[in-house]
């Protein structure tokens, strides 16, 4: 079994890179609030070893995220811009323009198509593709109550767009199901779909473009750091484009490395990640510096 390290400050290893990746929901804020000791961290890496795009799932514009960031307290010092999977369905409905689509999902995120002169909402019979953002009432749904939808969607061939690959995220103390799991359920029943977001390599390719644009030069891969709780998107996807990852083990996770979200086990990191082939240079049970 590989061991890794568990640092006590960010600024441990901030040194051997030039910038930031990081994830937002689990990392920088619960959905209730933000972590302080995160927004400080991020503010101090900024300011003293290069930018910061925060890279997120969020069925959402990014601008519209920006908007929850600062509402939850997350202040604008800590990043120098934001990618969201929202952005990049965003961009898929626009070349689909005049496609009739059905929405799943709550209606905070009609912000994926809002100004989108052609975008055309359907019910289901009326459709030709599915866009999901998330589930219609994530407080009380899950995965299993679109059972009879799915399959009707599956009959007709419809595609699905998933605009949010998380399966789970924390709100607070619970944890809610996402798009991610929606479209799962679908794939399962032999549904096509289509990700958006991390771990998938196209949204790295745009990070990488908007970070270089961010520092001004062309940057090392190898001086990029991705920060993240997710071992299924952060971890993995940080992998897959050869970029170092820093787990953050209080997350979405926590209970997987041991009994306390703030005292994990070095051992249950490492056993975790190798059961799931991945690899993090480091892991911080909540960023700080």
């Amino acid at each position: 079994m590989s061991s890794i390290p568990e640092i006590a400050s960010l600024g441990d290893i901030a040194g051997h890179y030039d910038a930031m990746l990081c994830d937002v929901w689990g990392v920088v804020h619960d959905g209730k609030a933000a972590f302080a000791p995160a927004v400080a961290a991020l503010s101090r890496f900024r300011a003293e070893r290069g930018p910061i795009l925060l890279l997120s799932n969020a069925p959402r514009p990014g601008d519209s995220v920006i908007e929850m960031l600062d509402q939850l307290g997350v202040a604008r010092e800590a990043y120098d811009g934001i990618l969201t999977s929202g952005d990049a369905a965003r961009s898929e409905m626009q070349r689909r323009a005049g496609q009739p689509f059905f929405h799943l999902g709550p209606e905070r995120d009609r912000a994926v198509w809002a100004g989108l002169s052609e975008a055309k909402e359907a019910k289901l019979d009326g459709a030709e593709v599915i866009l999901c953002t998330g589930l219609f009432d994530d407080e009380r749904e899950g995965p299993e109550h679109y059972k009879d939808t799915l399959a009707t969607a599956r009959e007709r061939g419809l595609p699905m767009l998933c605009a949010n690959p998380d399966i789970k995220v924390h709100r607070g103390t619970r944890l809610i199901w996402c798009a991610g799991a929606v479209a799962a359920a679908y794939e399962a029943i032999g549904g096509e779909v289509t990700y958006f977001g991390k771990p998938h390599p196209a949204i790295y390719d745009q990070a990488q473009v908007k970070l270089e644009a961010l520092a001004g030069r062309k940057l090392d891969l190898t001086r990029i750091l991705a920060v993240g709780d997710g071992m299924q998107t952060d971890i993995l996807g940080a992998n897959r484009t050869g970029i170092d990852a820093l787990l953050i083990s209080s997350g979405i996770h926590a209970e997987r490395f041991g009994a306390s979200p703030d005292a994990p086990e070095a051992k249950r990191v490492a056993s975790e990640l190798d059961g799931e082939d991945l690899f993090a240079v480091a892991f911080q049970p909540r960023l700080k510096w």
